[in-house]
């Protein structure tokens, strides 16, 4: 990105930017602000007019991140419609779609090491993700008895944890490195299998 690209009063926004391209070419701890300040076109001195060093620049990736995650995720799930199964099911395949279209993005949150917990926007922001999910849970288990319902939160973990199982093992490289079977079709046949095997849905 050339230094004429750069747009001023949107310094923040053109070092996360640089940020998020730099974690999908380098990793999440290979990369410096240097390189960040150098990419987004201004000088080395200038990421710490917005960020207190490196670690506050990756949590506000991740933060960012979160955000477009959970408004796909809600996207996906809209009204539970038409059925809560296939809402559900639609959001586990914008994960793989948010992963692929958003690696960097992707990385900062889940494989850069950063702190969640200390960072208040950044866990509101991981929290609202995972409110999708548990509504998403919530809804699959409203015609069951209340006695055999499972935990909705223990189900959105377990389904969030497949997902990025699938992403970790056999969403990456070509297409049938790992397995024959397409990732979306692999996390679609486990939900459904982790589903059945909880009494949501019959055989």
């Amino acid at each position: 990105m050339a230094r004429s690209s750069y747009h001023h009063g949107n310094l923040r926004q053109a070092l996360v930017d640089a940020t998020t391209r730099l974690i999908e070419e380098q990793g999440p701890q290979a990369f410096t602000l240097a390189e960040a300040a150098r990419l987004a076109g201004v000088s080395a001195a200038a990421p710490y007019r917005h960020f207190t060093g490196k670690d506050d620049l990756l949590e506000e990736v991740a933060r960012q991140g979160y955000v477009e995650f959970s408004e796909r995720l809600e996207a996906a799930f809209g009204e539970g419609q038409p059925s809560a199964l296939s809402a559900f099911l639609r959001m586990g395949q914008a994960y793989l779609t948010f992963a692929a279209e958003r690696r960097g993005l992707y990385i900062a949150m889940f494989e850069s090491g950063i702190s969640i917990a200390g960072n208040p926007a950044l866990a509101q922001a991981s929290d609202r993700a995972q409110s999708v999910l548990l509504r998403g849970a919530e809804a699959l288990f409203k015609r069951l008895p209340a006695d055999r319902r499972p935990p909705a939160g223990m189900v959105a973990n377990h389904i969030w944890a497949m997902s990025h199982g699938v992403v970790e093992l056999f969403g990456r490289g070509k297409p049938g490195g790992r397995s024959p079977i397409s990732p979306s079709d692999m996390l679609e046949s486990g939900v459904l299998i982790y589903l059945r095997g909880l009494g949501v849905i019959p055989e």
